[in-house]
C-alpha cells in the first residue's frame, strides 16, 4: 500500500499550464505482488519443490492514457510467466465493474518471467500433476490476491490522472538470440564472429511520459526475448525486472513498465546465471535510457483502442480412444492434458475446434500502432507486421491478455519443433493450429486498423 500511495504522489505532480497544452493527460501507479507464500512456481516442468525465497519483488504496475478527446486506455504490466483467458476475464470484467472500462480499453502484458508463482490454470499440464490439495489452494488464493492488486493499481493509475507529454522512440539491444537456429553453446563464439543465425527483433520501442518540469514520470518500454536466464528456487523479476529497476533507479520519482515482444523463439544467451539476469537487464536499461536522452518525437493527444477475438482454428482433434490411450501414457505432461481433455469431453459433449484468440490493436497519436498478441508468439509476426505497416513506430507485444499456447508463424508450424507444436501438450490445447494461423492473425491486425 506504501508503493501505491507513493507511485500516485508522484504522477499528480504532473501540472501545469505549459503541459495542459499538450492534450494528453497520464497516471501511472506500481505494487508489489510477490506472493506472501511460497507456491509452485511457474514456466520448467522440471521443478519439484515450491519456491524457497525471494531474490527480488514481482510487481503489477499500470498506466492510464487519455487524449484530448477524453478516450482512455489503460496498460497493466505483470511480472509474471503469463495468465489465462478465465484470469483475463476475472481482470476485464472487475475492472469494468470498477471504472467503467471497456474491454478495448485494456492490455494486460506479462513478462513472461519463469521466476514468478503460477497464476490460475495458466500451463496447467505443466503444473498440476505435481500439486497437492494444499499448494492448490494457495494458488487459488494467490490469484484472488492478485486480482485485488490489479485492480486496486489500475484505480490509482486512474485517479492520478495529469497533463502530461507524451513522447515514443526505438533503441536496440542485442542480447535475444534466436534459439531454433543457434545451438546455446556455441553463441559466444558466434557472435563474435558475427555469424548468429536466424530472425530476431532487436528493437526497444520507448514511451515516456514527462511532467511540467521535464522531468520523467513513467516509461513504457518492450523487448522481444525470453525471460528465462535464471531457473532457481527463487522469486525474481529475471531481466526484465532488474531492468526495471535500473530505470527507476536512475530516474528517481519513475515508473518503469515493461512489455514483453515476440520473443517465443528468442533466448537471453548465455543464462542460467543471477549476475547475466543483472547485466542483460542493465543492459536493457541503457539502450532504454538512450531513447530518453535522445531526442523524442512528441505524439499527438489522439489514442484509439480496438480489441477483436478471432476463431484461430486447430487442426485435426483427437479422438476419444487417442485420448484414452494418452492417459495411459509414460509422459506426465501428455497424462495431466488427457484427463484434462476427457473432462472437457464429458462437460461439453465436444471439443473446441477453435481457440477464441485475443488481438488489441491500439493507435497512439498519429505514428505508433501498438499490437498486443496473445500467447508465446515467434518473432517472425514482429517482423512481418513492422514490414507491413509503420517500421519501428509498430510495436508488437506477445503474452498479452491471455497466454494460451505458443504462437508459429507458418514457417515455424511447418518445421515443427517446440515452438511449432510440441509445446502444445504443456498448454493443454488438443491439437496443433491450423496451417492458416498466421494469416488468420496478421488479417485481424490489419482489418482493425485499417
Amino acid at each position: 500500500m506504501h508503493r501505491l500511495l507513493f507511485s500516485l504522489a508522484i504522477l499528480v505532480s504532473l501540472t501545469g499550464p505549459a503541459q495542459a497544452q499538450s492534450g494528453w493527460k497520464a497516471g501511472a501507479a506500481s505494487a508489489a505482488v510477490t506472493p506472501d507464500d511460497f507456491l509452485w512456481m511457474a514456466g520448467y516442468g522440471g521443478r519439484t519443490s515450491p519456491a524457497q525465497r525471494k531474490r527480488t519483488d514481482l510487481f503489477a504496475k499500470a498506466l492510464a492514457l487519455e487524449d484530448a478527446q477524453g478516450n482512455l486506455g489503460v496498460i497493466i504490466t505483470l511480472d509474471l510467466v503469463g495468465i489465462d483467458r478465465e484470469f483475463s476475464t476475472l481482470v476485464t470484467d472487475k475492472l469494468r465493474e470498477s471504472y467503467g472500462l471497456t474491454r478495448p480499453q485494456i492490455a494486460i502484458c506479462t513478462s513472461h518471467t519463469h521466476s514468478g508463482p503460477v497464476v490460475g490454470r495458466n500451463l496447467g499440464p505443466l503444473h498440476y500433476y505435481a500439486l497437492d490439495s494444499d499448494q492448490q489452494k494457495k494458488i487459488d488464493d494467490y490469484a484472488g490476491f492478485l486480482l485485488a492488486k490489479i485492480n486496486t493499481v489500475t484505480g490509482y493509475a486512474i485517479a492520478a490522472l495529469a497533463p502530461a507529454r507524451i513522447q515514443a522512440g526505438s533503441g536496440k539491444c542485442t542480447f535475444a538470440v534466436n534459439r531454433r537456429e543457434n545451438v546455446e553453446n556455441d553463441v559466444p563464439a558466434l557472435r563474435e564472429k558475427g555469424l548468429l543465425k536466424g530472425p530476431s527483433d532487436h528493437d526497444v520501442p520507448v514511451l515516456s511520459v514527462r511532467g511540467e518540469d521535464g522531468a520523467l514520470r513513467a516509461v513504457l518500454f518492450g523487448y522481444a526475448c525470453h525471460a528465462t536466464v535464471l531457473n532457481g528456487p527463487e522469486w525474481n523479476g529475471d531481466y526484465p525486472g532488474y531492468a526495471q529497476a535500473e530505470l527507476e533507479k536512475k530516474f528517481p520519482g519513475a515508473i518503469a513498465l515493461f512489455w514483453a515482444g515476440c520473443g517465443g523463439d528468442q533466448n537471453p544467451v548465455p543464462r542460467r546465471d543471477l549476475t547475466l539476469a543483472e547485466h542483460y537487464g542493465n543492459e536493457l536499461a541503457a539502450r532504454v535510457g538512450d531513447v530518453l536522452r535522445a531526442t523524442m518525437p512528441e505524439l499527438s493527444p489522439e489514442l484509439v483502442t480496438d480489441y477483436r477475438e478471432i476463431a484461430a482454428p486447430l487442426d485435426t482433434l483427437p479422438t476419444l480412444p487417442q485420448l484414452r490411450e494418452n492417459a495411459t501414457s509414460h509422459n506426465r505432461f501428455e497424462v495431466a492434458r488427457a484427463k484434462f481433455l476427457l473432462r472437457e469431453l464429458e462437460k461439453k459433449g465436444a471439443l473446441e475446434g477453435a481457440y477464441p484468440y485475443p488481438i488489441g490493436v491500439w493507435q497512439l497519436g498519429k505514428t505508433i500502432d501498438f499490437v498486443f498478441l496473445g500467447g508465446e508468439v515467434v518473432i517472425d509476426f514482429a517482423v512481418r507486421l513492422k514490414k507491413e505497416r509503420r517500421g519501428t513506430a509498430t510495436w508488437v507485444a506477445g503474452y498479452a491478455n491471455d497466454v494460451m499456447a505458443y504462437i508459429p508463424s507458418r514457417r515455424v508450424l511447418d518445421e515443427g519443433g517446440y515452438e511449432g507444436g510440441e509445446s502444445h501438450v504443456y498448454y493443454g490445447l488438443p491439437s496443433l493450429w491450423a496451417p492458416t494461423i498466421e494469416e488468420d492473425i496478421v488479417k485481424a491486425v490489419h482489418d482493425l486498423r485499417k
